[in-house]
């Protein structure tokens, strides 16, 4: 009985967290859980890596899709950095400084393993997480960028992309997403140098953009671009 009492006294005691905490400490670990296991596994096993009861875990969120879609704003709304916006739009730089800038904090978010698998596993199970956030890239990033292209190659301003400039910037964004792909999933050679891969990709996609879109426009209808700074 002494040596049990002495074992019970000597047990560190574990820190109770706050409810925010552990909320927080439940996304942390749903995170890693989702991108090693997929979607498909279950509040069982996930309760089991957490070490608490499902109950327990169904307090915090009341079922799965709740889990799923707190670990998509944690992992995939809250890094995007709202200054992004600004910088794409900040006519006093030249635009490939800013697109350059801009792919350069963009991937030091998206490029983890985990990030990435999580976004591949929702893609493949057909969740709403990859939908939306495919839909924030086309609304909040490609729209903004081609808008900007626009301006600098002399077009006329519209009001929305056309399918052919958002297919090229598609291919442009992939690209660089890809890079990240054969390196955190495939672990493939890659260029090592980070930012020559996302300059030579940035030049790519400024100097078509100008050839296939700049010649569809006879000369006397393109606006003059005017030099600002």
């Amino acid at each position: 009985m002494r040596r049990k009492a002495a074992a019970t006294r000597a047990r560190p005691k574990q820190k109770r967290l706050s409810p925010d905490d552990r909320r927080k400490e439940f996304v942390a670990k749903a995170t890693e859980f989702f991108s090693e296991q997929g979607f498909g596994g279950g509040t069982r096993d996930l309760a089991r890596r957490l070490g608490v009861t499902q109950p327990l875990l169904y307090r915090y969120f009341p079922s799965k899709d709740d889990l799923i879609q707190e670990v998509y704003r944690t992992v995939y709304l809250e890094p995007l950095d709202t200054g992004w916006e600004k910088l794409l739009t900040d006519r006093s730089r030249p635009l490939r400084d800013r697109l350059q800038e801009f792919y350069r904090g963009y991937t030091k978010v998206i490029f983890t393993r985990k990030w990435i698998r999580i976004y591949l596993y929702s893609g493949l199970k057909g969740l709403d997480i990859n939908r939306w956030y495919v839909g924030i890239v086309r609304d909040k990033i490609l729209t903004r960028i081609i808008k900007e292209c626009r301006q600098q190659a002399g077009l006329p301003a519209q009001s929305r992309p056309t399918a052919p400039e958002l297919e090229m910037a598609w291919v442009f964004h992939s690209g660089i997403f890809y890079y990240g792909v054969r390196k955190y999933i495939y672990e493939s050679p890659v260029l090592e140098d980070k930012e020559q891969m996302i300059g030579d990709a940035v030049d790519a996609f400024l100097a078509g953009y100008e050839r296939v879109f700049g010649q569809r426009l006879p000369p006397v209808m393109r606006t003059p671009v005017t030099a600002v700074g």
